[in-house]
């Protein structure tokens, strides 16, 4: 033990020589004198070559006029009054400055004077090497007129902010306090609560979290002419608050949302909690935490309604939990009443549109309202609502158009459109259709229902008798009353409307009427009735869906289309980012599935794919929706998890081995002796 001792104290004092004699900071041994101007700053470069975490303990001085200003030691720093919030130890990154170099900010007219700086060591004798080094400070204060200027300060909300703005010449001079460029007289809430000493100082009783800002110290003196600014800026740190909650928030029932905590916090937010009725809320289901601590939702269901309550915390605590946050989940609405297609009328006449709607529940009743297609603003003067229904009345000629119910809550919006037709205006209907055929074309003819009015343009509405699915061809001239349909299938039955069209917009459909091809071998044209080709169009791909592969890629399967199958000319794959339904890819393929890869994390995507038939005819699958996790943070927490549980388990083996090692050390010692 005492050979131990000894080897002990000679290290330490081999360690203290090299400290403190060899890389001891240097004293530079002629004074250095300064210059400055009030309201500046000034460094005072005193070298020290051994590091500030040395394990020899000392003490750094700064004295002025032989009083000490500013110490360090072990890592703490103190000033005096005069020089609390101005002087600060130097950041090491300032390259040559010593390390022991102090920087004085915001100088007054009272900081000349001889500054030395000095390291102290109190476990060596002699303590100190020599004298530090010495630098003079000249403050130029000819053309200032100030005293004590202020600096900036940190405080905690509810404490007072002295700012100094004390004036040499208090007899001639005035001063005005500003923040952030206004008047802190015009400032209420600031003027209620601050205090300008006759010396121009300011206080602040009791600061808030308003408070925070620039403040400027006006100085005039009539006497001399002139003027000075100087400024400081006030910290106030404040426990995290919740300035905001909303009593209630509606989400969207299948689509994605954000339940927000609006709160302030300084210092910055260290943790955000939620509860949910009552009870702490650890984010499942599809629900994720935002990097501000918000709650995402991927995807709204019933169970993320609840009563909710968020709560803020940084270094200082926290101010309290939100008010209660009742959250309901709203689904989309239904129309329970539509308008009709279309309402006729006459000149004069008074209309009345029906629509009205409720949530999916029955719950809520929706917004309701009522819009033109084209943009143009409903008569104010002669339209109102009751209720989801629109009234017109002394219907003009500028009221004919489409008009749309919009239906909307916030999950959703859903619109029903009715046309207005005015009898007077709107083309007549043609009528006394007739028609001849080949086995591939039908010429159909028909009286125009306006006579009077040349201008009208002519649409054929036709279709296979049993198809689901239109076509329109427009007849080129204006003054022809009969039209030619080609590339019709022989022995088919088709159907055909005539359409008029003038300046103010479609009229009415003729009545349907109805022909048959001939077929080329002179079969009964019943027998060649086909409810499934439909113009050689193509159907849709059908049982359309995504899932991950092993590889974290996506795989995109579909079914072929029921019919039109020999007709397929391509498919193409598309998705959309959501929920602005931004294109973000697409893709060919004659295969029914496709591989998808590099989806972003943490986004919702929707896919759809459509048919291509040779006659470039699209069809549309079904939507399908898929949110890709963030597996990167997942992941990441996973393997600090594993970490934590392998470093207990190495500490747990390592422990009952050794305890295991100390038991047999005490047998074997007990065998010895009974020896």
């Amino acid at each position: 033990m005492l050979r131990r001792a000894v080897t002990f104290a000679l290290l330490t004092v081999i360690l203290d020589l090299y400290w403190c004699y060899d890389q001891d900071y240097i004293p530079q041994r002629r004074p250095i004198y300064l210059e400055s101007e009030v309201g500046s700053y000034v460094v005072f470069n005193c070298r020290l070559d051994f590091p500030l975490d040395t394990p020899i303990p000392y003490v750094l001085h700064w004295n002025k006029d032989g009083k000490n200003v500013f110490s360090w030691y072990d890592g703490v720093l103190s000033a005096s009054d005069n020089f609390v919030g101005r002087i600060n130890l130097l950041d090491h990154e300032y390259g040559p400055m010593g390390k022991a170099s102090v920087n004085l900010t915001a100088l007054r007219e009272s900081d000349s004077g001889w500054y030395q700086c000095k390291v102290i060591f109190p476990n060596r004798t002699p303590n100190t090497r020599g004298n530090g080094t010495w630098f003079h400070l000249t403050v130029d204060g000819r053309h200032n007129l100030l005293k004590v200027p202020p600096i900036n300060l940190t405080v905690t909300e509810g404490e007072d902010a002295f700012f100094h703005c004390t004036l040499k010449h208090p007899d001639t001079s005035r001063v005005k306090w500003w923040q952030r460029g206004v008047l802190l007289t015009d400032i209420p809430h600031v003027k209620s609560r601050s205090i300008i000493t006759p010396d121009g100082n300011l206080r602040i009783s009791p600061t808030t979290m308003s408070d925070i800002g620039e403040y400027f110290c006006e100085i005039t003196d009539d006497l001399r002419n002139e003027k000075q600014l100087a400024r400081a800026y006030l910290n106030v740190q404040y426990k995290a608050k919740v300035i905001y909650a909303p009593p209630e928030v509606y989400l969207p029932y299948g689509q994605q949302a954000i339940l927000d905590c609006h709160f302030r916090a300084n210092p910055p937010l260290t943790n955000l909690r939620w509860e949910k009725d009552g009870f702490l809320f650890d984010p499942y289901n599809g629900v994720f935490y935002k990097r501000n601590g918000s709650l995402f939702f991927s995807k709204v269901d019933d169970s993320h309604a609840g009563i909710y309550q968020c709560q803020p915390f940084n270094d200082l605590g926290t101010d309290g939990k939100s008010p209660l946050i009742n959250v309901v989940v709203q689904h989309p609405p239904t129309i329970t009443v539509k308008p009709k297609p279309v309402y006729i009328h006459k000149l004069g006449d008074t209309v009345e549109m029906s629509c009205d709607a409720r949530d999916t529940k029955g719950l809520h009743r929706p917004h309701i309202y009522w819009t033109r297609k084209d943009g143009v603003a409903l008569p104010y003067d002669r339209s109102s609502t009751h209720g989801g229904n629109l009234t017109i009345e002394k219907i003009v000629e500028s009221d004919r158009g489409i008009y749309q119910c919009s239906v909307t809550n916030e999950a959703a919006t859903v619109t029903a459109d009715t046309e207005l037709l005015i009898e007077t205006l709107s083309p007549r209907p043609p009528f006394n259709l007739t028609a001849n055929s080949t086995d591939t074309k039908i010429t159909l003819r028909w009286i125009p229902g306006s006579v009077a009015r040349p201008s009208i343009t002519y649409i054929i509405w036709y279709r296979l008798a049993e198809a689901a699915e239109w076509r329109t061809l427009k007849v080129p001239s204006r003054h022809s009353m009969e039209a030619t349909v080609n590339n019709l299938e022989p022995g088919k039955e088709y159907e055909f409307m005539v359409l008029g069209q003038d300046s103010y917009g479609d009229g009415i459909f003729s009545k349907a009427f109805r022909y048959f091809t001939k077929p080329r071998d002179f079969k009964d044209a019943q027998h060649y009735r086909d409810p499934i080709q439909q113009f050689a169009q193509i159907g849709p791909p059908r049982n359309l869906s995504v899932d991950q592969t092993p590889d974290g890629n996506y795989l995109v399967t579909w079914d072929p289309p029921e019919y039109g199958k020999d007709l397929l000319k391509i498919y193409l794959v598309r998705w959309w980012l959501e929920p602005k339904h931004t294109l973000h890819g697409t893709a060919e393929t004659r295969q029914t599935q496709y591989h998808v890869s590099q989806l972003d994390e943490d986004e919702l995507y929707i896919f759809q794919v459509f048919s291509l038939s040779i006659s470039d005819y699209e069809a549309g699958s079904n939507e399908f929706e898929i949110y890709v996790p963030p597996y990167r943070r997942m992941r990441a927490i996973a393997i600090g998890t594993a970490a934590g549980l392998i470093f207990l388990l190495i500490a747990l083996l390592v422990f009952v081995y050794m305890r295991r090692k100390w038991f047999d050390s005490i047998q074997n010692s007990t065998e010895k002796m009974s020896h």
